[in-house]
């Protein structure tokens, strides 16, 4: 009887350790909130569906209109060749697919083989980037253009396929970045570089007080004034303030397995870009 009762204690422990560490590996933030893995994904989606029609202008207004220059130089620093084919993940209204249909137009005029495959999990993101790309590009640069919907921590494509992969403010909202990371490295053909936009760490700390009074003192209320949503501007503002600073993200980049890491920080470190190479 004792023998049976110390068995069934032990199972009982056993299956409380467990469900508490599931349940630990499955908590993260959103924003300063903490939330479940799920409870985020769903969340995220609230706020990029919310924030789709009005995508340009949140980045306007937390950029100062800043990140149209920070995506020319994306493209620049990934200086993509000849029938380049790039998967921009996280790819929203398509910005940076634009951004390099035009810059491979100018490049290489008779370049029939590049290709840009636009990847975002929100559909409504997607919607709004097509009729953007049909109103602002040619019909054959359009053709360059292919929307997919998927998810950066489980990528609908085959091993080693892309030339190139970049990411503009958007991999701070994926629920597990290191996955999302893995996931880049193995759908990157060997040689091929990945680049990343994001906002990051300022290195001043006086001008980090200000950015801070900028971003939690009038980013929400002018995401109120021009979008009427507080709510999702304030969630961007706290998910730039949780995501790893410029050395922390770039050892994540070197763990998921890619050589010759390295950034440019933008206006201090308000906004950085790491390259990388996959090996």
């Amino acid at each position: 009887m004792c023998v049976n009762l110390m068995i069934t204690y032990k199972q009982v422990v056993h299956r409380w350790m467990s469900s508490t560490i599931r349940m630990a590996s499955k908590s993260t933030h959103f924003g300063f909130e903490s939330v479940t893995t799920d409870e985020k994904s769903h969340k995220v989606n609230q706020v990029f569906t919310s924030v789709a029609p009005n995508y340009d202008l949140m980045n306007d207004v937390m950029s100062l209109g800043i990140h149209r220059y920070w995506k020319r130089e994306l493209i620049r620093k990934l200086d993509p060749m000849k029938g380049t084919v790039l998967l921009d993940m996280c790819g929203g209204t398509g910005d940076i697919g634009q951004e390099f249909v035009t810059h491979m137009r100018h490049r290489f005029p008779n370049d029939n083989q590049f290709k840009v495959i636009v990847c975002d999990i929100n559909q409504q993101m997607l919607k709004v980037g097509q009729n953007r790309a049909k109103q602002s590009l040619s019909p054959s640069a359009c053709d360059r253009m292919e929307w997919v919907s998927g998810d950066a921590m489980e990528l609908p494509f085959e091993d080693n396929r892309f030339d190139a992969y970049t990411v503009g403010f958007g991999i701070r909202n994926v629920v597990d970045i290191e996955k999302a990371l893995s996931e880049a490295h193995r759908v990157l053909r060997r040689g091929a570089m990945f680049a990343c936009l994001e906002f990051s760490q300022l290195q001043n700390p006086l001008l980090s007080k200000l950015y801070d009074f900028y971003s939690f003192e009038m980013i929400p209320v002018l995401g109120e004034v021009f979008a009427k949503d507080w709510k999702s501007y304030q969630y961007l503002v706290e998910s730039i303030r949780q995501f790893p600073d410029q050395k922390e993200f770039q050892s994540m980049i070197e763990s998921a397995g890619f050589g010759f890491v390295e950034y440019t920080n933008f206006f201090g470190g308000i906004a950085a870009i790491h390259c990388a190479y996959k090996k």
